[in-house]
């Protein structure tokens, strides 16, 4: 395999990686009443065949991200996408509910390991420059694809094969992306800008060459410094959030699960920060969080999901319950939206290169506020798809993938070789709790102005989405003020070296 084939091919399965993750948080959604059925599970505990994969998968990027600087990236996405397999034939031969939530669990498990390595291995495959822009712009292309692909086959398999499909999709789905990963990642070597610690000497060897015993030995060593307190601390600090945050829509922002799992979580954070500033080899050193571009462009990538992720979630609604659309069909208006950002991601890294990385972002992000606005606005109870979600769908397709390519450019650019995993983890971390956390408010914004007493009208629906809309712009138009102020620090060139990806087998 050729040095051009083999980024090329390992980019594929990378982002067909990322696709696959995104298509799982959808697919499933559509089958919940044919799972309903048929299993006899309730309103609450279809809510939570749903949840279990968030608060699992969100819960454990941090920690999936580390595992893999520590233990190898291709070594973690493959057991990742192994565990995702066999999470989804479990889901598939469920037969209560209680294994459905549980198999749902698992899948979170293993796509937070998968989504945090693939992330990973994009970094080190691709240096920070014009290379990784276009591969985060392609990673940006399959994620906005994914989720309407998800719904799409979500509903055409439901509805010709049954729910149960869906999940043996997800299984062959994994089971081949691991092939193929094999395959690819096994003959990729990628170059790296650090100098190898310790003294060790660097090394440029063949693509498809074995590690020498020194860099074998210096690969396994962190795994013994492995940050246990940190870890739980940490992992549990974070599923706890988010259980809290996907329960208010059953417990309400006061209940009393969602104030003791929300205070308990918080608890922990506090006590896995105090853990990491004593730890030998934390999970998150301190010194990361106190970069202070980093940290301005994870919060940012959380605000743009913030927005984002309910849109998705709130047009499907609207075209659904308003206009009465099918939910394939609520799948396929959000198609044109998809075709943008298919078409504006592999471009941003030329706008990155033209206008600037600050700019470049500053612009997606005053998109963002004025399609959501502009969206909200159009709604009306007796529309139609052309006449309301159309145009304001097509502005936001180009928002999406600038402020995803842009907050992950600025969260991953001064990353060391040995923080790859750590980076990926923290933003996919900040993405997915902005996804939770906007889906969490939005929506209970959008119940708020609707009035629960009764069966809605059209027109108090449509009002309720209205609001939450317009919510979600004023989020992206205060991003927009903060990506403005958002400064980089210049980059530090060193000596090139080539390194095996993925770390040991």
């Amino acid at each position: 395999m050729s040095t051009a084939a083999a980024p090329r091919g390992a980019l594929a399965v990378l982002a067909a990686t990322q696709l696959l993750l995104i298509m799982d948080t959808a697919i499933v959604n559509v089958a919940l009443p044919s799972v309903g059925a048929e299993l006899g599970a309730d309103r609450a505990g279809l809510s939570w065949v749903a949840n279990a994969y968030l608060i699992t998968f969100g819960g454990l990027l941090l920690l999936g991200g580390r595992t893999a600087d520590l233990l190898g990236h291709r070594r973690v996405q493959l057991t990742g996408l192994g565990l995702l397999a066999a999470a989804s034939a479990a889901g598939a031969l469920a037969a209560h509910p209680a294994a459905l939530i549980a198999a749902r669990a698992a899948q979170g498990t293993g796509a937070a390991l998968a989504g945090a390595a693939a992330f990973a291995l994009l970094l080190a495959l691709f240096p920070d420059g014009p290379a990784r822009h276009r591969a985060l712009g392609v990673f940006a292309a399959t994620g906005g694809l994914g989720g309407v692909l998800g719904t799409t086959l979500g509903g055409t398999l439901t509805g010709l094969l049954g729910w149960r499909a869906t999940f043996w999709l997800n299984a062959a789905c994994a089971l081949l992306l691991a092939a193929l990963a094999t395959l690819v990642l096994r003959r990729t070597a990628a170059p790296t800008s650090v100098a190898p610690k310790s003294g060790a000497r660097a090394f440029d060897q063949p693509a498809d060459a074995e590690p020498a015993a020194g860099v074998r030995d210096m690969a396994h060593r962190p795994a013994a410094r492995f940050d246990l307190g940190g870890a739980v601390t940490g992992t549990l600090g974070l599923g706890l959030l988010a259980y809290a945050l996907v329960g208010t829509g059953a417990h309400g922002w006061t209940g009393l699960p969602t104030l003791l799992a929300g205070g308990l979580g918080a608890a922990l954070l506090g006590l896995f920060a105090l853990v990491e500033r004593r730890a030998a080899a934390p999970l998150v050193p301190p010194e990361v969080l106190r970069r202070r571009a980093p940290r301005r462009a994870n919060l940012l990538a959380g605000l743009a999901q913030t927005t984002l992720f309910p849109m998705f979630f709130l047009v499907s609604l609207y075209l659904q319950q308003v206009l009465h659309h099918s939910p394939l069909g609520g799948g396929l208006g959000l198609l044109p939206l998809s075709l943008v950002v298919v078409a504006v991601a592999p471009q941003t890294g030329r706008l990155i290169f033209r206008l600037g990385l600050t700019r470049a972002m500053t612009a997606g992000f005053a998109l963002l506020a004025v399609g959501t606005g502009w969206l909200g606005l159009a709604l009306t109870a007796d529309g139609g798809f052309a006449g309301t979600v159309l145009a304001p769908s097509l502005l936001l397709g180009a928002a999406l993938p600038l402020v995803t390519v842009t907050t992950n450019v600025a969260a991953t650019a001064d990353a060391t070789p040995e923080e790859t995993g750590l980076a990926s983890g923290l933003v996919n971390t900040s993405q997915q709790f902005g996804s939770v956390l906007g889906l969490a408010v939005l929506v209970a914004v959008a119940t708020a102005v609707t009035g629960t007493t009764g069966t809605p009208t059209p027109a108090a629906e449509t009002g309720g989405y209205r609001v939450a809309l317009l919510c979600g712009a004023a989020v992206a138009a205060v991003a927009a003020l903060l990506a403005a102020r958002l400064r980089m620090p210049a980059p530090v060139t060193a000596p090139p070296r080539r390194e095996r990806v993925g770390g040991p087998h």
